[in-house]
């Protein structure tokens, strides 16, 4: 079987993909992936034995540059004559999804990995539903990876409810469980350290975050805010707080890490105090890791925790946010509980194994 994958930046292939190229080129699919030019897209090539077809899929709306990507992925899916063709959204999904119903795939799955439109408003909001619609349309079937995702895009008529898919519980790649295991022989630093890991951007909620750390600092000396990621260049923080990122004494930001499970394991309590997901697999990662959450009832982050039981859910302000990390701080049989908790409600419910079979039955058949 001959699958092509389409995705505008490389850097979402580990993460939309991941340990999918190894375990079905082992049960006979052959992988290609298009995706703009990047030296890292080579090089995950090299490691993980797919075909690289460098093609520009901007990110932002660009007319002209669209329409010329949409016909050199019409002549790629022609002439290699894919048996399925899978698109990640947002504009990676318009532009496979109507190349390859103008090449006549016989299979086109389009992914939706969230709702950018949900932080936008007027035209451009409008414009953006307008395009999930198209894309919508041009699939065979649209995988919604949340139930909050699948709720809002029949709420929304994005596509016609009959081409709705849901893996198990949600996400599109599931975790793996055994990477993704806390190291118990690990020195602990004497520092309670809360963690966030993402693009740092008004959208992740980092601003209410750092003014909650404001909140906290008078009452709490011995913590640490670490925050993993690179700043966005699009969604951009204000000026001040990006100046208090790198001034706090008690806030550790690394860029962009080729791998998180070292970040994972130092942190005590994890942080996602998000305005919109699709499903939030930093959230599954942290409760892997046996990391007590805390996140918001915003969509995709509401379908990734157990209130209660795996996390805290928190309303965006930074006085909730504060205060539900002042919870976890002052209760660690707390924080225990709800770690050892949210391991089992990913293993049981999001593991590779789970999630690569319902790709398998309801997408690769």
């Amino acid at each position: 079987m001959k699958v092509l994958q389409v995705v505008s930046v490389a850097f979402s292939l580990r993460y939309f993909i991941g340990d999918q190229f190894e375990y079905f080129a082992q049960r006979g699919v052959s992988y290609s992936v298009a995706c703009s030019p990047s030296e890292q897209l080579s090089q995950y090539a090299e490691e993980m034995k797919f075909k690289a077809v460098p093609i520009n899929i901007n990110r932002s709306i660009s007319p002209l540059q669209d329409v010329a990507s949409i016909f050199k992925l019409y002549s790629l899916i022609k002439r290699e004559q894919f048996d399925v063709v899978i698109a990640h959204s947002p504009k990676g999904g318009l532009i496979g999804m109507m190349a390859a119903l103008m090449a006549r795939t016989p299979k086109r799955i389009f992914f939706r990995h969230g709702l950018v439109f949900e932080t936008t408003s007027g035209f451009k909001r409008k414009l953006l539903i307008f395009i999930e619609k198209i894309t919508g349309a041009c699939a065979n079937n649209v995988v919604n990876v949340s139930p909050s995702i699948a709720e809002k895009s029949v709420r929304l008529k994005l596509n016609s409810p009959s081409k709705n898919l849901l893996l198990a519980r949600g996400t599109c790649n599931g975790v793996n469980v055994s990477k993704y295991k806390r190291n118990p022989a690990l020195p602990r630093s004497s520092r309670a350290i809360i963690g966030f890991i993402g693009r740092l951007c008004r959208d992740k909620g980092i601003v209410e975050l750092v003014e909650a750390w404001k909140l906290l600092l008078p009452e709490f000396q011995n913590i640490e805010l670490l925050l993993v990621g690179p700043y966005d260049e699009r969604d951009t923080l204000p000026e001040e707080t990006v100046q208090f990122i790198q001034s706090c004494s008690s806030i550790t930001q690394v860029g962009e890490v080729a791998q998180t499970i070292s970040f994972y394991d130092q942190m005590d309590i994890f942080v996602l105090p998000s305005y919109r997901e699709g499903f939030p697999t930093v959230v599954l990662e942290a409760s892997s890791m046996e990391l007590p959450v805390i996140t918001t009832r915003n969509t995709g982050c509401i379908d990734s925790i157990i209130e209660n039981s795996t996390g805290l859910f928190t309303d965006l302000t930074p006085q909730d946010i504060a205060e539900n990390i002042k919870r976890y701080l002052t209760n660690e049989p707390l924080r225990r509980i709800h770690g050892k908790n949210g391991r089992e409600f990913v293993t049981e419910n999001f593991s590779e194994e789970i999630i690569y079979k319902e790709i398998e039955t309801k997408i690769l058949k």
